[in-house]
């Protein structure tokens, strides 16, 4: 009898590199390549009840989703599509069409999707099915790490850098044929939905984004040929990666990654090549340090399981965090009266995007400087990111508040300095409030040092036209004054319209790794 495979698709939205295609294109007669539109993620986030697939996300999976489409199509296959539980909708397949031998798929790291793997699981041995899980979701593979048991894994970032850059390999990557095989007799594609069939509303796009891009394969491998080779932007990365307007200042990987509509592994292969060819530098290297970081934040959830989801976080730390509902709402409606910060805050509302600098000075100042329960903060992002990925965000939000396994976690961001620091000239904060528009340079990050006069002749009034700010840290004093003064706090303030500052040797990630306690 004909065996069928169900490859069932979840964060791997590729033909490329993917080995749960290229495992059942040899394995199996019948190919039933699956997504599913699962209810779960579309309803509240655990904590705070926000949507957990917001508008700018949602749209990015969809386009995603009909791009592999219309790629499996091309090699003779299509995506088949369903509303419904993975496991519900793999038992109704396996029962309705009688030829199902394997369902295959890729491994996840955290409990919700191990949760979807164990029901699966279930369901295959109960109908005499075979189950053929695989791990593709880093660079490198779990199996291969230097480490043995992932419970072996370094509780700081530096040494597990170090020791997978000597001791790792990539493996390569995988290639489908040009034709799959058909999908099984009786098996229909299915529609995919749309935003309004799963509770959301296309949110349009803003014309100040720095992220226009919309989803899927043939997109993400556009955006690193264009990134890489066609305009050699890759070699200015290290350079340019914290500014905060426009598309080119970062590679914007990210939202790819997140649904898989790329392979690490391929972008690792396609820098060692340019590399090669075009040659290696500080910026090349700075590309793979962020994939790393990737892989590491996976594997710290592979290790630490429910525990990134803890208030208490990786130390079990005792923190007593606010739960101020109002503060909260200033805080995402970028109405904190901290020009930096609203401004982030209203970009990413805006586009579901920020950048990574502003991820890092939005997230300190709602941990460190209002003191609110940092899960409020990465359930938001949840809810909003078009790059969301779980691992990424909840460590990322785990380091700002303090309780992840970076022992330094007394860190925290002076957000005016970096303002100044990153938006030397303030055009960033007069792009996303319109309000401030009328106050000059860099003064736009401290409209409340400015005096009464000043703001009437700009239009602006502090506690109506725009708030008052929530706090007033200690810290921000010394640069608001040394700006009053006509001195940049730094030479770094001078750069020009949101430029970033000159890149210090072996910085890391600026936000986790600080050497500077006023940063």
């Amino acid at each position: 009898m004909a065996r069928a495979a169900v490859c069932l698709l979840r964060c791997d939205l590729r033909a490329h590199d993917n080995q749960v295609l290229h495992w059942a294109a040899s394995n199996a007669d019948y190919l039933i390549p699956l997504y599913c539109f699962d209810p779960r993620h579309y309803a509240g986030t655990h904590c705070y009840g926000f949507p957990k697939t917001g508008p700018h996300r949602l749209r990015f999976l969809l386009e995603s989703v009909k791009d592999l489409r219309e790629t499996l199509k091309k090699k003779g296959s299509t995506l088949v599509v369903r509303k419904g539980k993975p496991e519900d909708v793999v038992r109704d397949l396996i029962t309705q069409l009688g030829c199902v031998g394997v369902v295959a798929f890729h491994e996840e790291a955290t409990q919700e999707e191990l949760d979807v793997e164990k029901e699966l699981c279930q369901v295959c041995e109960q109908h005499g099915v075979e189950v053929q899980p695989f791990w593709a979701a880093t660079l490198y593979h779990r199996d291969d790490l230097p480490f043995g048991p992932i419970a072996r894994l370094p509780d700081v970032y530096t040494q597990f850098r170090k020791a997978v850059e000597a001791e790792g390999k990539v493996r390569p990557t995988l290639q489908l044929p040009d034709q799959l095989k058909p999908l099984a007799p009786g098996v229909e594609e299915g529609c995919i939905p749309t935003m309004e069939d799963l509770g959301q509303k296309d949110p349009g796009t803003d014309p100040r984004t720095a992220f226009p891009c919309r989803g899927g394969e043939t997109q993400a491998l556009a955006r690193l040929q264009y990134y890489f080779w066609d305009t050699n932007l890759v070699a200015s990365y290290k350079e340019t990666r914290n500014r905060l307007i426009g598309m080119d200042y970062s590679t914007k990987f990210a939202p790819w990654l997140a649904l898989g509509c790329i392979s690490p592994r391929y972008i690792y292969e396609q820098l060692r090549k340019y590399e090669k060819e075009r040659g290696a530098n500080d910026s090349t290297y700075w590309v793979l340090f962020e994939l790393l970081w990737r892989d590491y934040f996976r594997f710290v959830a592979l290790k630490h399981g429910r525990r990134i989801f803890s208030v208490r976080g990786l130390q079990s730390k005792e923190v007593p965090w606010k739960k101020d509902l109002q503060l909260f709402d200033c805080w995402k409606e970028g109405k904190t009266g901290v020009p930096f910060v609203d401004a982030n805050m209203r970009e990413l509302a805006a586009t579901g995007f920020m950048s990574n600098r502003g991820r890092q000075n939005v997230a300190s100042f709602l941990t460190k400087d209002l003191g609110l329960d940092w899960r409020m903060g990465a359930e938001w992002f949840e809810h909003l990111l078009v790059d969301y990925d779980v691992c990424s965000n909840y460590g990322n939000w785990l380091y700002s508040a303090g309780v992840g396994n970076d022992p330094r976690d007394k860190r925290k961001f002076n957000v005016i300095k970096q303002g100044l620091d990153y938006d030397g000239n303030g055009d960033f904060v007069r792009l996303w409030l319109p309000e401030l528009r009328g106050i000059a340079g860099a003064d736009a990050h401290a409209p409340w040092a400015l005096s009464s006069a000043a703001l009437r002749q700009v239009g602006v009034i502090l506690g109506q036209t725009y708030p008052q700010p929530l706090v007033r840290a200690p810290e921000w004093s010394r640069h608001i004054n040394q700006r009053l003064q006509g001195r940049s706090p730094h030479p770094r303030g001078r750069r020009g319209p949101a430029h970033g500052p000159a890149q210090h040797k072996d910085r890391g990630m600026d936000f986790y790794f600080s050497r500077k306690k006023d940063e």
